[in-house]
């Protein structure tokens, strides 16, 4: 699908990276309202609840401890309902070191999910929500990543820029949120050079029917479909790892586009806003389970970037990227980072 009007406005809906940039979903955006005619009918209905057997370190007697999670039931590499993704292993871990049963709500990760989830008190977190989401409370990031160039190996495409004047020419793989302008700052970065032409849109959303649709823009780099994507790191990482292709990627720069489009981003854990003791715990167990977390992410693929330095201009308008832009302060995290890896691989 070609993209001809991605600057026509811009959404003003609070968005969130889940997982992302889900996700929400953190490689993507979903947005926490739901415009009215907005709903996407190739996602599930409605939410189904999934416990899973108690692990070691529940309580062996009395009243058991649950931590209930929201998290999309086909979204890899975040989750899935078989507990494959990276955000199931990072639930269970924190269930097992609050002595909790982990159980589930499975909802897709789709506009609204956060008023039909947590705001509803369905459940107590959401792993793989942006550092600072207005509408959430959000922990200490347990990782950083960008979007990404995705290429081909086997093509002399390295060293891409935003800038760059081979994007001209090249047929380009954007991730699209939707048909109302409300899109990934990578295309919205196209779009203010003037690059719309030759830009085919990949929906974060697709179709419910197949496993992990949003893989589709790998799919479509490997398959040359397209010369390359501009694609949410986790995701990237994790398909062209297992790419029957050689894929290459490298991070989005300039890292930061305009005052309104930064491509990396702090991923947090939200927490219900009237739960802050739970928060604190989450922060505590981050902290010590970095270790574990960082090995975690590593074996997905997800590429890790360092927090920035705080630019002159950042210092001179410190509320720069508040508000409908992910709630963040100049994308600088407040914890280190974890480590810039995966040179090849990539939510």
């Amino acid at each position: 699908m070609s993209i001809r009007l991605f600057a026509r406005r811009c959404g003003t809906a609070v968005v969130v990276l889940a997982g992302l940039l889900s996700g929400g979903a953190a490689y993507a955006w979903a947005a926490t309202d739901e415009p009215a005619g907005s709903a996407d009918h190739s996602a599930p209905a409605d939410h189904s609840e999934y416990t899973t057997v108690r692990g070691p370190n529940a309580q062996a007697s009395g009243q058991v401890r649950e931590l209930t999670v929201c998290a999309d039931p086909n979204n890899l590499p975040f989750s899935n309902q078989a507990g494959e993704g990276f955000e199931n292993k990072i639930a269970t871990l924190l269930a097992a070191d609050l002595h909790a049963q982990l159980r589930y709500v499975w909802w897709a990760q789709r506009r609204g999910f956060v008023r039909h989830t947590l705001k509803e008190d369905r459940c107590d977190i959401w792993p793989g929500v942006a550092k600072g989401v207005d509408s959430l409370a959000t922990t200490q990031p347990y990782y950083r990543s960008s979007y990404q160039f995705l290429t081909r190996a086997d093509r002399s495409l390295d060293g891409l820029t935003l800038d760059d004047p081979r994007l001209k020419s090249l047929t380009i793989g954007v991730q699209m949120v939707g048909a109302d302008a409300m899109n990934t700052p990578p295309a919205h970065a196209l779009s203010r050079r003037g690059i719309v032409r030759n830009v085919r849109g990949y929906m974060l959303y697709g179709n419910y029917q197949h496993p992990n649709p949003p893989s589709a823009i790998v799919d479509a780099v490997a398959h040359g479909e397209v010369d390359v994507a501009l694609v949410w790191g986790p995701l990237a990482g994790y398909f062209a790892s297992r790419s029957p292709v050689a894929l290459r990627l490298e991070p989005v720069s300039p890292a930061l586009d305009g005052p309104q489009w930064p491509m990396a981003y702090d991923i947090s854990v939200g927490v219900r806003r009237d739960d802050p003791a739970l928060r604190q715990q989450i922060d505590v167990l981050l902290a010590r389970e970095k270790s574990t977390i960082d090995t975690i992410l590593r074996n997905y693929g997800v590429p890790g970037v360092a927090s920035p330095v705080r630019t002159a201009a950042c210092g001179h308008d410190p509320n720069a990227l508040r508000g409908a832009h992910f709630g963040e302060r100049c994308g600088v995290s407040s914890v280190p980072p974890i480590s810039p890896s995966f040179a090849s691989s990539d939510p």
